[in-house]
C-alpha cells in the first residue's frame, strides 16, 4: 500500500534509501558455547537467535558503516557529494578521534558534508533519524544520511553466559531526504535514567591504560530482566504513541521494526500493540543477533529484499537500549 504519516508544518521529509553490511563471518550457537556454559537449544529458546555474524580485523567501524551507506546511497539515486549531513550512531566505537562520522564522509567522498556522532546506544538509529528529519524539514539540510555501525563484539566478553550469544555486529544505513508528501512522522522519545545501572560499562577506558596496577579490561554488562521489564512497561506505551502521532492505526500498520533485542521481547512487544497477522514483523535478530545501533536499518534492508515489506509500506520503528531511553516513529518504506 501506499503509506502515509501526520506531521506538522509545511516541509517534509522521507526516506530515500536503505543499506546494510553484515560481516562474512556467520558464528552459530555451537561454537558460542564453546565459550560459555550453555546448549543451542537454551540460547535459541531464551533469545529466538541461531545464529550471528562476527566482524573480522578487516572489518572495521569504518569499513562497515561506509559499506551500508554506499548501498543506502545507491538505493535513494543520491550521490555523495549532495549529501549534507553525515549522522552516525555507536555505542561500540573505540576511537574517539577523529568522529566515525567524519571518516565515512570522507571515505565516500561526501566533501560538502558536515559528520557528526551521536551515542544513544540501541536507540541510536532512531534518535539519528529524528535528527535527520528535523534538519531537512528545518530546511537547514536536502539530503542526510544516517548510519548505526557497531561492533559489540568489542565490547561485550566472549565467556560472559548472560549476554556474549546476543550480540553482534553489523551497520545499516539510510538516506533522509526533502519530499512532497510527509514520510516520517513525529520522533517519541525519553531517557530515563533511574535504570542506568541496567546497562553499563564495567569501568572507564582510561582503567585499561598502563599504570602500577593490573590492567581492567571495559566490557559491557546487562541486566536483562530489568531491560525486559523497562521495555514492557515503557516502550510499548511510546510506541503507541508514535503511531498516534502519526495519525496511524495499528490496524492498519504494515510493518513492525523494533530494535532486535531478542525475539522473546519482539513478539510481546507486537501483543502488547495489537498487532494482528496482517502486520509484517522484524525478526532479523534470528540470523543476525543483536547488532544495536544497526538493528533496524539491517531489518529494514533484509524485509525489503526478501520482499516482507514494499515500497510505500507504512512502518512502525522503535530503538530502546542504554540509558535506558528510547526513540520511536513511524516511516513511509522507500
Amino acid at each position: 500500500m501506499t503509506g502515509t504519516v501526520r506531521t506538522a508544518g509545511s516541509r517534509h521529509s522521507a526516506l530515500l534509501g536503505i543499506g546494510g553490511y553484515r560481516p562474512h563471518r556467520v558464528v552459530g550457537n555451537a561454537e558460542i558455547c564453546r565459550l560459555i556454559d550453555s546448549t543451542e537449544e537454551w540460547i535459541e529458546t531464551r533469545s529466538g537467535i541461531v545464529e550471528r555474524r562476527f566482524a573480522g580485523p578487516d572489518e572495521t567501524l569504518p569499513m562497515m558503516a561506509t559499506a551500508a551507506a554506499e548501498k543506502a546511497l545507491a538505493q535513494a539515486g543520491t550521490l555523495p557529494g549532495a549529501i549534507d549531513l553525515v549522522l552516525v550512531a555507536s555505542m561500540s566505537n573505540l576511537v574517539q578521534t577523529p568522529p566515525l562520522s567524519v571518516r565515512v564522509a570522507h571515505e565516500l567522498g561526501a566533501r560538502h558534508a558536515a559528520a557528526v556522532d551521536l551515542s544513544a546506544a540501541c536507540a541510536g538509529f532512531c534518535h539519528a533519524l529524528a535528527l535527520a528529519s528535523d534538519a531537512v524539514r528545518a530546511g537547514s539540510a536536502r539530503r542526510v544520511l544516517v548510519v548505526g555501525a557497531e561492533r559489540m563484539t568489542d565490547i561485550v566478553e566472549p565467556t560472559d553466559r548472560t549476554i556474549s550469544f546476543l550480540f553482534a555486529d553489523g551497520a545499516g544505513a539510510a538516506v533522509v531526504g526533502d519530499a512532497a508528501a510527509p514520510g516520517i512522522g513525529p520522533v517519541v522519545r525519553r531517557a530515563d535514567g533511574v535504570h542506568a545501572e541496567a546497562l553499563r560499562m564495567t569501568a572507564p577506558w582510561a582503567s585499561a591504560a598502563p599504570g602500577p596496577g593490573p590492567a581492567e579490561r571495559p566490557w559491557m554488562r546487562m541486566d536483562g530482566r530489568r531491560v525486559f521489564r523497562w521495555a514492557m512497561d515503557e516502550v510499548a506505551p511510546a510506541a503507541a504513541r508514535a503511531l498516534d502521532e502519526a495519525g496511524a492505526d495499528p490496524a492498519a500498520l504494515d510493518v513492525f521494526v523494533p530494535h532486535q533485542a531478542n525475539l522473546r521481547m519482539i513478539d510481546l512487544l507486537s501483543e502488547r500493540l495489537g498487532l494482528t497477522g496482517a502486520t509484517a514483523v522484524a525478526r532479523d535478530v534470528a540470523h543476525s543477533g543483536n547488532t544495536s545501533a544497526a538493528s533496524i536499518p539491517l531489518a529494514l534492508e533484509s524485509m525489503l529484499a526478501s520482499r516482507q515489506a514494499s515500497a510505500g509500506d507504512t512502518a512502525l520503528l522503535v530503538g530502546f537500549g542504554a540509558g535506558l531511553n528510547y526513540a520511536a516513529q513511524v516511516v513511509v518504506l522507500p
